[in-house]
């Protein structure tokens, strides 16, 4: 005999499959816009407590503070996130350039060690391919970011909302997500903690880099040290290998120019000085905004850069906390602890 399934869970069903099939239209459409909502998200949570004390402390009038914090929000992080790029905009010509004659540089000191080797390794670069694919990369990571510029609008138009509607804002997560207020509570304060350590912590260990890096370049005299002291700070925000991306361009480039002392003089200040930068900004300063694993930040960038373009290297690693806080509330929301047995422990 079959048997029927009960109408109130085909209603349901229904209902779900509705809200999916709607949600994901919107998200399609939003999508070239993600930027403006994490944008306005992160700014809301560094500024929120500055809101409060103007409206509760100061008596300000909520949408005059919530106008001031929004134009100190521009100055200080559109407008030289901006400058940043213009300049990669009017360098793109220049680092290719550099990359070629990086690539020239590298099949130069791989043909002294061929006789060696014996094998012909310098045949086996192409320097205009190289070229051609780091302008179409530098195009798309800097096309990209204007399109993200486009949700700027979208961005503080949400965060004028947020900022004075707090109590409606709140209301509104109580009442459309499906979780209880203790697990709300805690995506509330584990969002606030990884967004300060990717919004602050990872800018400031590339910018640290980066000044330090600059030092450098002018005891050293590098041409162009202010280009490539942007390049420093932006490897520097991809763990692992983000020193070694900014720094080795510039030993090489040097020791072609047949400048021996100066290259290796650069080199080894770049790995000793501008890699314990690294580790010492991120025992003192990131351990205090929660640091984030590395793992975290690298898989961010890879998946950020594509989506969002250059402010991919802040929000790609917060859409994978994000993702990482939700599947850590879901399992603590629905999902069963199992007990350790004494031979697990052991």
């Amino acid at each position: 005999m079959i048997k029927e399934i009960p109408p109130q869970i085909i209603r349901q069903i229904f209902v779900i499959l509705l809200i999916l099939l709607i949600g994901s239209l919107i998200f399609r459409e939003m999508l070239p816009y993600l930027t403006g909502v994490l944008g306005a998200v992160t700014i809301y949570v560094l500024m929120r407590k500055w809101m409060a004390n103007l409206v509760n402390k100061r008596k300000w009038n909520p949408s005059l503070a919530a106008t001031f914090l929004m134009l100190a929000s521009f100055f200080i992080i559109v407008i030289p996130i901006a400058g940043i790029i213009l300049m990669l905009t009017n360098k793109i010509g220049t680092a290719v350039e550099n990359s070629g004659e990086v690539v020239h540089a590298v099949k130069e000191q791989l043909s002294n060690m061929e006789d060696k080797v014996g094998y012909d390794l310098s045949s086996q670069i192409d320097p205009s391919a190289i070229g051609s694919w780091l302008t179409e990369n530098l195009q798309g990571l800097v096309g990209g970011t204007f399109n993200a510029f486009i949700a700027i609008g979208l961005m503080y138009f949400m965060l004028y909302y947020m900022f004075t509607n707090r109590k409606d804002l709140r209301d509104s997560f109580r009442d459309y997500i499906p979780m209880n207020r203790e697990n709300l509570k805690e995506v509330g304060v584990e969002v606030q903690k990884m967004v300060r350590s990717n919004a602050l912590g990872i800018p400031m260990v590339g910018l640290a880099q980066g000044i330090i890096a600059l030092i450098g370049f002018l005891i050293f005299g590098t041409e162009d040290p202010f280009f490539w002291f942007v390049i420093v700070t932006i490897s520097s925000m991809i763990p692992f290998v983000g020193t070694l991306l900014g720094i080795l361009p510039v030993f090489i480039l040097t020791l072609s120019s047949g400048d021996t002392f100066q290259a290796w003089g650069i080199l080894i200040y770049g790995f000793v000085v501008v890699g314990s930068t690294d580790n010492i900004i991120r025992l003192y300063v990131l351990k205090k905004l929660d640091d984030v694993h590395p793992l975290v930040t690298l898989i961010g960038v890879i998946v950020g850069v594509p989506l969002f373009g250059f402010i991919g290297l802040i929000f790609g690693p917060l859409l994978i906390s994000l993702f990482m806080v939700i599947v850590k509330i879901y399992r603590k929301e629905y999902g069963k602890e199992n007990a350790v047995t004494g031979e697990e422990k052991l």
